[in-house]
């Protein structure tokens, strides 16, 4: 029995045991997945974590871990701590970014519908679809008024045409002087580097800038299944090479570009934050130019952000913080994929392993 499967399966157990309300279970994940994951309850709780990372040469990118909901007033509540976490940042200059999903200021359905033919809309869901845009239009006007940026998160294929719409709407309001809206890539998909540079010509003839987060996905599973009950091509790449081409391709097509594109590399691939580094050192660029930006996930692949902090390269942190009940689907996200994000949990325990023992030859050792 594998020590991921143990791992995999203790951690969603344990995670389920809170939504569930069981005895001692929101203590004893707190403690620990939580504690792994999270930076804390609050924005308060997260200052040590933040002060920590800080120490080292790394921001934070705050990220209000709520997922999901279907009450208008759970969305204004999650845009009212978005807006908070963004005046937060302002008195702390190692928090430049916040993150944002838009499944956490909009129903789910109603995203679908709008994106199947949004002429379909009932004019109350039309009312209600205007409410999404003001709650988001109030975060991308704070974070330019407070000099932080947003970053919003790529979602599911049957929702993640209506969120393109509403991030090209945000950005060519407010990325004019900086960039203020991140819109957020998934190489994963067949379709997206076509996407990336099809909006890039976009973004020129409209005269903004285009602030580009690259991830490779998280929804692989769920995305393939649903195509094969649906009887449609799955909108995935066949094979992780496949992948991994097409996201590198677009870290280096947005280096290249780098005056009009603010890239955040947001892999833990260490091939492709290799590639980065070389493409950056060869054209001779700054390693701490603002529009050239690394980030991982808040309790993995440290072994890549401590060395490129180290190395003077502009490198965050994503820290979720919230109620213990609310992160629940994302901390079970994070669970599952602890193993098996990019393939890369193996060599990141060697790695870890190997610092350890260079440190007890040394002496260093804790």
């Amino acid at each position: 029995m594998s020590h991921a499967w143990l791992s995999k399966v203790g951690s969603t157990l344990g995670l389920k045991a809170v939504k569930w309300n069981l005895p001692f279970a929101r203590k004893i994940v707190r403690k620990t997945i939580f504690r792994q994951f999270c930076g804390g309850r609050t924005l308060d709780e997260a200052l040590p974590v933040i002060s920590h990372l800080h120490k080292y040469g790394i921001t934070t990118t705050l990220d209000y871990g709520a997922e999901g909901g279907e009450a208008e007033s759970e969305f204004d509540k999650t845009a009212a701590n978005l807006r908070a976490s963004l005046e937060f940042a302002v008195s702390h200059e190692a928090v430049p970014y916040i993150s944002s999903k838009i499944t956490g200021l909009a129903r789910t359905e109603l995203l679908k519908k709008y994106q199947r033919d949004k002429n379909s809309l009932t004019e109350k869901e039309k009312a209600e679809f205007q409410r999404v845009r003001d709650r988001i239009d109030s975060i991308c006007s704070a974070a330019k008024e407070t000099d932080v940026a947003v970053m919003i998160d790529a979602e599911e294929t049957n929702i993640q045409g209506t969120i393109d719409s509403l991030v090209e709407e945000m950005m060519e309001k407010y990325n004019h002087e900086r960039v203020v809206i991140y819109h957020t890539f998934q190489l994963y998909r067949k379709d997206k580097l076509g996407y990336l540079k099809s909006l890039y010509e976009k973004s020129r003839e409209a005269n903004y800038l285009l602030g580009a987060k690259l991830v490779r996905g998280a929804y692989m599973e769920k995305e393939r299944r649903w195509a094969r009950e649906g009887g449609y091509p799955s909108p995935i790449h066949d094979t992780k090479e496949d992948t991994d081409r097409d996201y590198n391709r677009a870290v280096l097509y947005c280096i290249d570009r780098y005056r009009e594109i603010a890239l955040c590399n947001g892999s833990h691939n260490m091939k492709s934050a290799e590639i980065m580094v070389k493409r950056i050192d060869e054209l001779g660029l700054p390693r701490n130019h603002p529009h050239l930006n690394f980030c991982q996930l808040y309790g993995m692949s440290d072994y890549i952000t401590y060395n490129l902090a180290a190395e003077g390269y502009n490198v965050s942190k994503y820290v979720p913080y919230g109620p213990v009940s609310e992160v629940i689907p994302y901390l079970v996200r994070r669970a599952e994929e602890n193993t098996a994000v990019t393939g890369e949990m193996g060599r990141e325990y060697k790695m870890i392993k190997r610092e350890i023992d260079r440190r007890k030859q040394a002496g260093q050792a804790d």
